[in-house]
């Protein structure tokens, strides 16, 4: 059976806080682990008013400490952002603090705009085609084999599991060579995604890390226990989508009903385009959904997003996606 984990973007819905966002991150991995899912993601984005989990390595520590068995991490960190030697000091930390359950995915995107990405980095001078020098800088920290002449502590001989992600052919191709795992963004920019698993799968080599090719790839889902209730549900993610594409991010709103038809075309097209990589429906039309996406992608793993305005039909969307997944594919 494939597996599936959750990603969690941490969202500050309209009307909530920080705070609320991040209690509900605690409960929402909580219920992820009762329901059997395998992982739990947050991402790294900055000066967004509507994510909470820029901060992402204390985030995961805060979810690592209200869970147990549950694999938590990144999806991931955007490595740029970054001194190399820091995240392996930082997720070298998490590693001693939940052993075994620590996953490091890493991205060359800025998770930001330019302006914001300046204030994190003081300078854009780096290069960010020296992505893959960082990761396999940041690869010698954590196995501490001396070519950098520094041992990071903590992180010297830490072992959270690598990915590469990826929303174009660039991290498949980075995957392969390095023998990485490898997770495709397809939950939000779809259009690569079939080329890209060709390429990993294709030119994958072994590594100490990994044998042979392991695909994931993200998809939506807005489940609940009617059709109707799982279209409006969804309409508070697709007001998200519009306004990041239009330039007006902002906090998650309520759903509203017959939104999508309220859009002009144009604006319609661009949504049908970023979520084609999804589910809106009860449980049958869920995992009719997940079943057609797993067949024609072959992915070892779906990390499975639902971003819900209403913490509680949130979590009774993600229940629903668990009981989905297990459902037997009919030949």
């Amino acid at each position: 059976m494939t597996k599936f984990s959750l990603l969690d973007l941490v969202p500050v819905v309209e009307g909530g806080t920080v705070s609320q966002a991040l209690a509900n991150a605690a409960d929402l991995a909580r219920h992820a682990e009762a329901h059997g899912y395998n992982r739990y993601w947050v991402a790294e984005h900055h000066g967004m008013e509507g994510i909470a989990s820029a901060a992402t390595a204390v985030v995961i520590a805060h979810v690592g400490a209200a869970t147990s068995t549950i694999r938590v991490g990144a999806g991931g960190i955007m490595l740029p952002n970054h001194a190399p030697l820091q995240i392996a000091e930082q997720f070298g930390t998490l590693d001693a603090l939940f052993p075994g359950r620590i996953d490091l995915g890493l991205g060359r995107a800025p998770g930001s705009d330019q302006r914001v990405a300046r204030a994190i980095r003081r300078t854009l001078d780096s290069d960010p085609n020296a992505f893959p020098n960082d990761v396999v800088e940041l690869q010698s920290y954590l196995a501490d084999d001396g070519r950098t002449g520094i041992s990071a502590t903590p992180g010297a001989g830490a072992r959270p599991d690598l990915w590469i992600l990826g929303s174009s052919l660039f991290g498949a191709q980075l995957a392969a060579m390095l023998g990485l795992p490898y997770a495709f963004a397809s939950h939000f920019a779809p259009d690569a995604l079939d080329q890209a698993m060709e390429i990993y799968r294709r030119d994958f080599r072994p590594s100490a890390q990994l044998d042979k090719p392991y695909a994931m790839a993200g998809f939506n889902v807005f489940a609940a226990d009617t059709r109707a209730e799982a279209e409006l549900l969804a309409t508070s993610q697709q007001q998200q989508f519009v306004a990041l594409r239009t330039g007006n991010p902002g906090k998650m709103k309520p759903p509203v009903p017959g939104y999508r038809d309220s859009l002009p075309p144009m604006h319609a097209r661009i949504l049908d385009s970023v979520l084609s990589c999804s589910a809106i429906g009860d449980r049958d039309d869920v995992a009719a959904g997940i079943a057609a996406f797993v067949k024609r992608t072959g992915v070892d793993e779906v990390m499975l997003t639902s971003s819900i305005y209403d913490h509680e039909a949130r979590k009774r969307s993600i229940a629903i996606a668990a009981e989905a997944m297990r459902v037997p594919e009919v030949a």
